[in-house]
């Protein structure tokens, strides 16, 4: 039953559709896969063995009473700093150790609606802050193509998970690429959807205006299936959008003949390596073979993108994270004496280094004297970057670039160093800071045989078109043959 985990998640529910197998036999089948590899990956932080079999004998009743589902029955993995009732929800974090979630997230329950399977919670940096994973408390996860380099982050167990086949797709989260870079450096699909596009209720907020959930799989047919489960208006979220979800599985092989394609200029000089770039060049040959227009564009605010986002997303940091005060839930300190060293005592010890790194860098740019010079500041930059895609996209219909700079690099080689770490996501950031919609596709591998992924961004709302995109090269590339061996 090995070779079921490395299905993805339309093949596996055509063969329980089927009856050539049931629910119950996959998720043992990944349960077993999990034991015996994610000691050496640590891609989760919590797996729900005794959950995930009885969720599993439920699909299976549900399908032998004449039930169908695209996700019914398979098995999938859910980054932790979503709330699924009755798990542990750490968020990578000391201060969340122990905490167990009371309710669903939006996403978790519609999942759960659909039938799927959640075999566990995984690994992440510390509340979604940082871009290698080695900021969990829980330890680093390690990159299935090469044990020793990053899987990226924040989302690198969920990306690491998927990758190495402990699961048939996984839920992320992307607050300035924790979704693509991922996805990118460990060769599957990442899609952060439109702002708005799908629910943040039950995401444990980092940047609230920045944050968004969206799967992470095998190919970009399953990332389709997975936004169409998980899309939609929610009125528990003030930031939903209102909006009718498409059938993102339509429309999938249409092609991209016509579509207009822009390269913006800015995200293809200094620092990126030739191998990344050799790919990207492949990349855009790929596309004109299939009929697209490809043009050079420029967003000229782009600079600016890494010192803005490090303004406003430690900004709101500090602020959502002011609510792990040792009072009302999560780990206290037992050393403190009196309230206010209770407070002190508790953030030193729950918290880790990042997390306090930019809980201090946001309290100083909020406070009196330096809000107008930074924060505000901060402000009107992403407007003018916000500005700068909507002129592209008057141009052309979607843009083009690397997702990382570089492939995967080794564990620990950044970590003493934040502002290089920062630098990851540089091709990310302003996805997020403008709130429009990205994939990440792999597009073809480094000498050393890395994954490197291409990233396709749109205007609101056009994940169907960026799916679309994705899916040719996707097949023209032949990246996602390749599987790391283990």
């Amino acid at each position: 039953m090995s070779g079921l985990c490395a299905l993805t998640i339309h093949e596996l529910a055509d063969k329980l559709d089927k009856g050539e197998v049931t629910s119950e036999q996959a998720t043992r089948a990944y349960l077993n896969r999990i034991a015996s590899l994610d000691k050496s990956i640590n891609s989760y932080i919590t797996v729900d063995a005794g959950g995930a079999m009885t969720q599993a004998r439920e699909a299976d009743s549900r399908r032998a009473k004449g039930e169908r589902g695209p996700l019914l029955g398979v098995p999938l993995g859910i980054k932790d700093v979503l709330l699924a009732k009755g798990l542990r929800s750490t968020c990578g974090s000391k201060m969340l150790e122990n905490f167990i979630a009371p309710y669903d997230a939006f996403v978790t329950g519609k999942l759960r609606a659909a039938g799927a399977v959640t075999l566990g919670k995984t690994n992440m940096d510390e509340f979604a802050m940082g871009s290698s994973t080695e900021n969990s408390h829980f330890g680093s996860t390690k990159n299935p193509w090469d044990l020793t380099r990053i899987p990226g982050g924040s989302s690198g167990g969920s990306a690491a998970a998927v990758a190495a086949d402990l699961c048939a797709g996984s839920l992320g989260s992307d607050t300035g690429g924790s979704i693509r870079q991922p996805a990118s450096l460990c060769g599957v699909v990442g899609l952060k959807p439109t702002y708005g596009r799908v629910s943040r209720f039950g995401l444990v907020a980092f940047a609230s205006s920045l944050d968004q959930v969206g799967p992470m799989t095998k190919d970009t047919r399953d990332a389709a299936i997975l936004l169409n489960a998980i899309a939609g208006y929610d009125a528990a979220d003030s930031t939903s959008a209102n909006q009718p979800v498409p059938d993102y599985t339509q429309g999938l092989e249409d092609g991209v003949k016509g579509l207009r394609v822009g390269l913006p200029k800015e995200y293809f000089g200094a620092g990126m390596d030739d191998d990344t770039a050799a790919a990207l060049r492949a990349t855009v040959d790929m596309l004109k073979d299939a009929g697209a227009l490809v043009s050079e564009v420029s967003l000229p605010n782009t600079r600016y993108a890494v010192p803005t986002y490090y303004v406003l997303a430690p900004a709101e940091a500090s602020s959502n994270l002011a609510r792990y005060d040792g009072v009302k839930y999560g780990f206290r300190s037992p050393d403190g004496g009196g309230l206010l060293e209770m407070y002190q005592r508790t953030r030193h010890d729950g918290f880790g280094a990042e997390v306090k790194r930019r809980i201090m860098l946001g309290t100083y740019v909020l406070s009196s004297g330096y809000y107008d010079a930074y924060y505000l500041k901060a402000q009107k930059v992403r407007t003018l970057i916000r500005g700068d895609f909507l002129a592209a996209f008057k141009q052309v219909d979607v843009l083009l670039s690397p997702t990382s700079p570089t492939p995967a690099f080794p564990l620990g080689e950044k970590v003493d160093d934040p502002l290089t770490m920062y630098l990851c996501d540089i091709m990310t950031l302003n996805v997020n800071l403008a709130g429009i919609p990205g994939i990440s596709v792999p597009c073809g591998h480094s000498a050393g045989g890395l994954p490197i992924g291409a990233q396709f961004m749109g205007p609101f709302f056009s994940e169907g078109m960026l799916l679309r995109a994705a899916r040719v090269i996707e097949r023209a590339s032949g990246a996602m043959a390749r599987k790391p061996s283990l």
